[in-house]
């Protein structure tokens, strides 16, 4: 009997290593990291670096650790980050910029990755203010909850010169920057000069089992590698997942527009039922918009997991498609016809 076809596409993050990359994870040579004499992670770090124009950088296992620690790196506790309501950062790491970095937040209104950038900079209280000064600015590339969307490099730069104006950080929570990078061919190192700080993944779309990085200057990642020992996140042989991460950096990047094609191709075969514009979707990441539905998205996810199609509730009318290294055609195939009946109705 053939293996069931099951469509997974609740997240980037399902994926396993492929042989080769479980062939470069079994041969890697390895030290102790904390002592910072695993050659593995420490070439993996400085090639990090390079491709963004930085100094030094730090890996870390998860992307929440990083966006962390590079946060505590640029936001003093006690001092105020801004965001978009809807961050990642501020969103789905459980508050930890309150909880571990005693950091104070204030939002703006959901927008994804239409940034208004005067009203962003109409938001920042200057030191010296009645309350409390900002310190600095978090965006998200590609976003999240906005599907995948990617902010415009002119934003990007008209948001550098705000910040630099009133003496501010800005950090990118740049989980999947490589679709960015992709999708629009802007240069990675184009992007690292916008950025004081950088959090990259390695495990959503590029396919490593774990792992992120820490990108900066010298000084911040060497006080970022102290943050990341006080958090839990010191590591020893940690090699062999960082030769995962550095064959994912060789191997699956460029790959990633064929997850925007299939993406695509979701979107197109769904938009007939109102809950998707395909002019939104750039990347890997489609987001069904049920409001207008008599579908709520924890239903639709449970109807579709019994018929072998796996999706991520995201919101009560939000659900998240997302393709990725282990998904194929047939599975888009099968996900189109499953989804298309239960919209229909």
């Amino acid at each position: 009997m053939a293996d069931r076809l099951v469509a997974d596409l609740r997240s980037d993050t399902v994926t396993r290593p492929t042989a080769g990359m479980r062939e470069a994870m079994a041969t890697a040579a390895v030290g102790d990291d904390v002592f910072g004499d695993d050659p593995t992670v420490n070439a993996l770090e400085q090639h990090v670096a390079t491709l963004f124009g930085h100094e030094a950088a730090l890996f870390a296992p998860s992307g929440t650790m990083a966006n962390q620690i590079a946060l505590q790196l640029v936001v003093p506790p006690g001092g105020e980050l801004l965001a978009g309501a809807d961050a990642h950062v501020l969103t789905y790491e459980l508050g930890a910029t309150a909880a571990l970095g005693g950091i104070s937040s204030r939002t703006w209104s959901p927008d994804g990755t239409d940034l208004d950038v005067d009203r962003i900079a109409a938001m920042i209280r200057p030191a010296g203010f009645p309350s409390l000064p900002t310190s600095a600015i978090a965006v998200e590339q590609t976003h999240n909850l906005g599907g995948g969307t990617v902010a415009p490099l002119s934003a990007l730069r008209d948001l550098r010169a705000v910040a630099d104006a009133n003496g501010l950080a800005l950090h990118c929570d740049g989980a999947r920057i490589w679709h960015a990078h992709v999708a629009d061919g802007v240069p990675l190192a184009e992007y690292g000069e916008l950025f004081d700080t950088l959090s990259v993944c390695l495990s959503k779309g590029l396919g490593a089992p774990v792992g992120s990085v820490i990108v900066g200057n010298r000084e911040r990642i060497a006080r970022a590698r102290v943050i990341r020992k006080r958090m839990g996140g010191g590591m020893r042989q940690v090699g062999i997942l960082a030769a995962a991460g550095r064959y994912a950096l060789d191997h699956h990047v460029q790959r990633l527009a064929e997850d925007h094609d299939r993406a695509c191709r979701l979107a197109e075969a769904l938009a007939p039922f109102g809950v998707v514009d395909p002019e939104r979707v750039r990347t890997n990441l489609v987001v069904l918009d049920l409001s207008k539905t008599s579908l709520d998205a924890p239903a639709l996810a449970a109807e579709a997991a019994r018929r072998d199609v796996l999706i991520a509730a995201m919101l009560p009318t939000k659900a998240r498609l997302v393709t990725h290294l282990d998904l194929g055609d047939a599975a888009v195939d099968r996900a189109i016809e499953v989804l298309s009946e239960l919209l229909a109705g």
